[in-house]
C-alpha cells in the first residue's frame, strides 16, 4: 500500500502547481477538492481496514472534497470574481517559488530522524511541500478568497503529516481538525461578504488605506 500512497501524494503535489500556476479561482477551488479527495483516501491506505477508518475516509472526502469547495465556490459566485488578476507575485516567479519550495522540502525531510517504517515515504516530504505552497497561495495572492485556499492547502499539509502520528494520536483529531476548518471557512465567508460590501472588491491590499481619523 506505501508505494499506492506515494503515487496519491505524488498527485497531491501536481495539484499544489496547478493551484500556484491559474488565475481561475473556480479552477483553483476544483483543484483542492480533488487534493482533499486524494488526500482523504490515504487513510485507507495506510491503517488496516475497519468501519472506524472507512467513516473517517467518508467524512474526510465530503469535508474536503465536497462541502468547503461548495462554501468557497458559492462565495466566488456571490462576490462576482472569477480571477486573481494582480497578484502581489506573478504566476510564473510563484511556479518558480514552489518548486524551490518542494526540492526544498525533500532535501529537509532526508536530514529529518524518522521511523524504520517510515523511511523513503512521501509523507514528510509531501506535507512540508503542500505546507509551503499553502503559505506562497496565502502571501502572494490579494484576493482573500485566494487566500483561503491557500489556508486550505496549509490544512492539507498538516493532514498529511498527522497521519504519521496517527499510532500515537487517534484519527478522530484529525477529524476534529476538519471541524474546526469548517467553522474557519464560515468565519471567512462572513469577513469575504463584509470586505466585498463594504470596499466592492475582495483586494486585501486595499485594507491599508485605511487610517483612523
Amino acid at each position: 500500500m506505501g508505494s499506492l500512497a506515494d503515487q496519491f501524494l505524488v498527485l497531491s503535489l501536481l495539484i499544489n502547481f496547478i493551484v500556484l500556476g491559474t488565475s481561475r479561482l473556480g479552477f483553483a477551488v476544483r483543484a483542492v477538492a480533488i487534493q482533499g479527495v486524494v488526500l482523504g483516501f490515504l487513510p485507507a491506505l495506510i491503517h488496516p481496514f475497519s468501519w472506524h477508518i472507512v467513516l473517517i475516509v467518508i467524512l474526510m472526502i465530503c469535508a474536503k472534497g465536497i462541502i468547503i469547495p461548495w462554501l468557497i465556490t458559492n462565495a466566488i459566485r456571490k462576490a462576482e470574481i472569477k480571477r486573481e488578476v494582480e497578484p502581489f507575485i506573478g504566476y510564473i516567479p510563484t511556479l518558480v517559488l514552489g518548486a524551490v519550495c518542494t526540492v526544498l522540502a525533500f532535501v529537509f525531510a532526508k536530514k529529518l530522524p524518522m521511523a524504520a517504517e517510515h523511511q523513503g515515504l512521501l509523507f514528510v516530504p509531501a506535507s512540508i511541500a503542500t505546507l509551503m505552497t499553502g503559505f506562497l497561495v496565502l502571501t502572494t495572492r490579494r484576493k482573500a478568497i485566494s487566500q483561503v485556499i491557500g489556508y486550505l492547502l496549509m490544512e492539507n499539509g498538516i493532514f498529511i503529516f498527522g497521519l504519521l502520528l496517527a499510532e500515537a494520536m487517534p484519527v478522530m483529531v484529525e477529524a476534529g481538525a476538519v471541524l474546526d476548518l469548517l467553522v474557519a471557512i464560515f468565519v471567512m465567508g462572513i469577513i469575504m461578504n463584509h470586505i466585498s460590501r463594504e470596499f466592492s472588491s475582495l483586494d486585501t491590499s486595499r485594507l491599508t488605506m485605511l487610517k483612523e481619523e
